[in-house]
């Protein structure tokens, strides 16, 4: 049994009381799953079919270990429980709750009790969560399928036969100068950045209409800054009272960079990810500060928040691009490393953080792992990406926005970079 079955707890391992822990495990599933399956009116199972059939299910499981051949129990339930399908229902009931959903349930069910009677309580837990959550959030996930179009599903299945058929397959070693080009990292990371980007955009799709100001400026910031801060920067200047909506969406979204860049430091380089905490923290908090304490002016018509139009980041398109910009950053780090020393690093995050900032920071981390950077001139790296970046924007934002745009972000971003110039001293206090 896990760790932290009641069974070693009350000492049951050698009692006849043994298989009680996966039992009342079994009995919480099912009733968990019950209780989800009793808000419909009429039902072919629920709060008391459910519990009973997981116990079913635990029973049979631990009846089968004593027995040979020890499937044959499991599988005659198994039988037992689709059967359930085949019941006559009546046509009120068959109307209001077609019975498939709970027949699959009341399958899953038993076999979470097959899975809590072998020991594997914390899987079965686990797995009932997300189907009851599955069933309850019918509303939601039935719209999504209307709220994607062909260009967004093709997208995906693009990016989808890239990862899990091509990324296997590609040589995971180094080629070309340096050999700092290996193209199965580099579409690792496409991977981790699209990840990112794709739980942003389809957020967007799904509750962009339905979300105030701050979760939009949130989850535009987890697809692209850049694009958020264009999309609101031509809305303040196509309807004027709109411009400090504008201006909050876009300060919202820029500051949920930080986040991004801890947890892609997390997912690359954990050994980092102190150094990261350090250095992101201060910026984020001093610019969230400044956020909140803006008085907000409210005018007629600022509020309606303009549409947030995104571009797919599994398009193929964009996947492939950001993979090329990731590999030439690659190897011009990798040669004005050797060329230049630390400071022909800091002279491509110059560069390239004017357009992206994070192929430089995959590629500081990269170093960082193959001990060709230090951790200090990798986060210094970073924080000049971050700059150059942040100066781009407001250039951007002031030349689309207008005046009045630029003087409602200019506080914060100077709070940022202000911010990010601490975390680099708390770095080099701590290091």
């Amino acid at each position: 049994m896990s760790n932290w079955d009641l069974g070693s707890w009350l000492s049951l391992a050698d009692s006849p009381y043994a298989a009680l822990p996966a039992i009342v495990t079994s009995l919480g599933i099912g009733l968990l799953m019950g209780v989800e399956r009793e808000r419909k009116k009429r039902t072919l199972a629920g709060i008391r079919t459910f519990p009973m059939t997981a116990v079913f299910g635990c029973l049979l499981a631990v009846l089968s270990q004593h027995g040979s051949p020890n499937w044959l129990l499991p599988a005659l339930g198994l039988l037992v429980i689709a059967s359930l399908g085949f019941l006559p229902l009546g046509r009120e009931a068959e109307e209001n709750e077609p019975r498939t959903t709970t027949v699959v349930a009341l399958v899953v069910a038993y076999g979470l009790g097959l899975l809590s009677a072998n020991g594997l309580e914390e899987l079965a837990v686990a797995v009932a969560i997300i189907v009851t959550a599955l069933m309850y959030l019918k509303p939601e996930l039935s719209g999504i399928s209307q709220r994607l179009d062909r260009r967004d599903l093709l997208a995906l299945l693009q990016f989808a036969a890239l990862t899990f058929i091509v990324l296997p397959v590609l040589p995971n070693q180094g080629f070309g100068p340096y050999a700092a080009f290996n193209p199965y990292r580099v579409w690792l990371m496409v991977v981790l950045i699209v990840g990112v980007g794709l739980a942003g955009y389809f957020a967007v799709r799904m509750l962009g209409e339905r979300v105030g100001t701050p979760v939009l400026g949130i989850l535009g910031g987890l697809v692209s800054t850049t694009a958020t801060s264009l999309v609101y920067a031509r809305a303040a200047r196509d309807n004027p009272a709109s411009v400090a909506l504008s201006a909050r969406v876009i300060l919202l979204a820029n500051l949920v960079l930080f986040v991004r860049l801890a947890l892609i430091t997390m997912a690359v380089a954990p050994a980092a990810l102190e150094g990261a905490i350090l250095l992101m923290a201060p910026p984020l908090l001093l610019g969230l500060l400044t956020v909140m304490l803006r008085p907000r002016h409210p005018a007629n018509g600022q509020r309606e928040t303009p549409a947030l139009q995104l571009s797919n980041p599994a398009e193929l398109k964009l996947a492939l691009s950001f993979a090329l910009v990731f590999a030439i950053v690659l190897v011009c780090s990798a040669w004005l490393n050797d060329l230049f020393g630390q400071r022909g690093v800091y002279v491509i995050a110059l560069i390239s953080g004017l357009n992206d900032v994070d192929a430089i920071t995959l590629t500081a981390l990269e170093m960082l792992g193959k001990q060709q950077l230090g951790l200090m001139p990798t986060l210094l790296a970073i924080s000049i990406a971050i700059t150059s970046n942040t100066l781009f924007k407001f250039g951007l934002i002031s030349s689309l926005g207008g005046r009045l745009l630029a003087l409602r972000c200019l506080p914060t971003f100077v709070v940022m970079l202000l911010g990010l110039a601490i975390g680099l001293w708390l770095n080099l206090i701590a290091g």
